[in-house]
């Protein structure tokens, strides 16, 4: 039931929360952002709250989206049952640090999210090793592998995503791997010694990050992106440049315009053959050429799926008792494939799950990367579209700075280097700040980086 919402409607600047009243709120529920970092929109309805009592909720996967919102939900439901399905076994854990782990910089006992004892003192029954087959609408039940069904009155599918593996003859070979799961780090640091060979195919965050890792581990590490330069996606080719710059200095090889026709070697990988005739000696290779949502379930369910399942502001599905968050989920036609939306995402379908209504405003796509030694944000327009659009950059400290602007107004952001700008980078972006009565034009960065970090 919808009903005219009378109150004024806040939105966070740092991860989109929409809150309701004549205030903002002390404090943002999903990312602890402070009143200043709230900023007042227009809305018109929003569904009444209610009381879960003693509901089942299902959640399908255990990555950060999922365990988050279980949390939430035994925050505001007490009395609310929650089962928390993960296919893989042992304890939820730290995807986000899986390249650390790589690198050797993280050990593998401080991977999981959570202690056991964290779940059973929130009674939330964790059921590890569990693969869901089907959901099943009409019955309002997940059928497990073997058969078994599982009831639910709230399901909320946090399935996540699965590595792109390009149609690439030889990617079945031997000492081939994605890097998605901790067996898939476990099964590269097996084989991997100061005088192996590695190829990353593909540049983008996760194929630096992974070249970087392994490039600590001292093995001779080759990245193969097929764009015109690395992390296209991320960065421009300034930026890019200055991010290979950095990388040849860690002793990582960047081959850009390079496509790989087929993987070569005898039961196990002895290089990578490149369409222009070049052959890439390597003992290992790494796919890192992106991902897909996991959203088969959904799909065979008959609900709307696209990029990712489609969901409204409150994460509902097609099916309103269904919500999905996530890497599989997409939200007015962004499927966000990171990690700092999937928390807040699942943190927000637990509150509605459990009866709290809660919006999602989106957020700007940003991406951040650390494991090279760089520290870089990329944060909403980040290449010009037409004439509207104002670039204004420079290399400070030896890294690199870009403010994009559209018609005065802040759209997009790169920051290589260092990330005192950060937060009010966010925040500029989110509230499309507008910088028309302090721009000229011999605007410079550092004139904008002042503007930003006094506002």
């Amino acid at each position: 039931m919808m009903e005219k919402n009378s109150e004024k409607t806040w939105r966070c600047s740092i991860c989109g929360y929409l809150h309701y009243g004549d205030e903002a709120p002390e404090i943002c529920p999903i990312c602890d952002a402070k009143p200043e970092d709230f900023k007042e929109i227009e809305t018109t309805v929003r569904p009444e709250r209610r009381n879960p009592g003693h509901e089942r909720v299902v959640i399908i996967g255990a990555g950060i989206a999922g365990v988050s919102a279980a949390e939430t939900i035994r925050e505001h439901a007490p009395d609310a049952e929650i089962i928390l399905l993960s296919k893989e076994e042992g304890l939820p854990y730290w995807r986000l640090n899986l390249t650390r782990m790589l690198a050797g910089d993280f050990q593998e006992k401080n991977l999981p999210l959570h202690a056991e004892t964290w779940y059973a003192e929130r009674n939330i029954d964790l059921r590890d090793g569990i693969t869901v087959t089907r959901i099943l609408l009409t019955e309002k039940a997940v059928e497990l592998e073997g058969g078994d069904t599982i009831q639910f009155d709230k399901l909320i599918v946090a399935t996540g995503s699965h590595p792109f593996i390009p149609p690439i003859p030889g990617a079945d070979l031997e000492n081939v791997f994605a890097v998605r799961t901790a067996d898939d780090v476990r099964g590269i640091l097996n084989v991997i010694d100061e005088n192996t060979n590695v190829v990353c195919i593909g540049g983008g965050i996760l194929g630096l990050e992974t070249a970087a890792a392994l490039a600590k581990q001292k093995t001779r590490v080759t990245v193969l992106e097929s764009f015109d330069y690395i992390m296209p996606l991320q960065l421009n080719p300034e930026g890019s440049e200055v991010m290979k710059q950095h990388l040849g200095k860690l002793n990582v090889e960047v081959v850009a315009k390079a496509q790989a026709d087929c993987i070569i070697g005898d039961g196990h990988v002895t290089g990578v053959h490149l369409k222009r005739g070049q052959l890439i000696p390597a003992d290992v290779v790494v796919i890192t050429a992106g991902d897909r949502a996991n959203a088969e379930l959904l799909e065979e369910a008959g609900l709307m799926v696209k990029k990712g399942v489609l969901v409204d502001n409150f994460l509902r599905t097609s099916n309103p008792d269904i919500y999905a968050v996530g890497d599989v989920a997409e939200h007015d036609g962004v499927r966000y494939g990171a990690w700092a939306p999937a928390m807040y995402m699942g943190k927000i379908a637990g509150m509605n799950a459990a009866g709290v209504p809660t919006e999602f405003g989106g957020i700007p796509r940003s991406h951040m990367i650390k494991v090279v030694g760089k520290p870089m944000l990329s944060i909403g327009v980040i290449t010009p579209v037409d004439g509207s659009y104002r670039m204004i950059e420079d290399y400070a400290d030896g890294g690199y700075r870009m403010f994009m602007l559209r018609d005065g107004r802040f759209t997009g952001c790169l920051l290589l280097g260092k990330m005192k700008l950060l937060k009010p980078v966010r925040k500029a972006i989110q509230a499309r700040l507008d910088l028309k009565a302090m721009l000229a034009p011999d605007t410079t960065a550092q004139d904008i980086a002042d503007f930003l970090s006094a506002s």
